[in-house]
């Protein structure tokens, strides 16, 4: 039993890793040759194609883990086909490890633009100003770093300031995005 979960868990993960982590090594044959190398190809592929629809299920549906325990118990309960507990216990683990890793992942494949990673931003006073009025008048400094589409390590900055003025602005431009996000959520 515990060497049947360490090759299906070792299964488990190699189909992640091909699918979703574009590690392209990981084929079939590979697979069968270093987890299941006894059983015949008919059952190799048949228990892939379980597993592969399977966690397909649970990333498309991005199951917390309430919606996996319900998903697992309806896996377990089918007449044909269905999961055994050390399975379902297998895919739970593996759906713990995984589960982040996986929805980053599909998250970074999909992404066509720039994404924003950080924001930071501080209050400054004017000590020094051609003008005797803007003296000591606060002055936000926003500082955005934007990540370009599928790299994790290449950011530009992008620093700007506002005066309270277009500061005032830009929050109610904040406020309306999020009444018009609310007013879809509702609906």
């Amino acid at each position: 039993m515990a060497e049947d979960s360490k090759n299906l868990l070792a299964l488990l993960n190699g189909v992640a890793k091909r699918t979703y982590y574009n590690e392209t090594e990981f084929t079939d044959e590979f697979l069968k040759s270093q987890i299941y190398p006894d059983i015949a190809e008919d059952d190799f592929q048949a228990i892939v194609s379980k597993f592969t629809g399977l966690i397909k299920s649970m990333v498309s549906a991005d199951m917390d883990f309430n919606q996996l325990e319900a998903f697992l118990t309806s896996q377990i309960k089918k007449r044909e086909g269905a999961l055994t507990e050390d399975q379902a216990n297998v895919l739970r683990r593996f759906w713990k490890s995984h589960k982040n890793k996986i929805h980053d992942s599909i998250i970074s494949q999909t992404k066509w633009n720039n994404s924003l990673k950080q924001v930071s931003w501080r209050i400054d006073v004017k000590s020094q100003a051609k003008n005797i009025e803007q003296i000591n008048e606060p002055t936000a400094i926003v500082e955005l770093h934007i990540s370009k589409p599928n790299t994790t390590k290449e950011t530009d900055t992008v620093r700007f300031e506002m005066d309270e003025k277009k500061l005032a602005g830009v929050l109610q431009n904040m406020k309306d995005i999020e009444d018009e996000i609310a007013k879809y959520c509702q609906d």
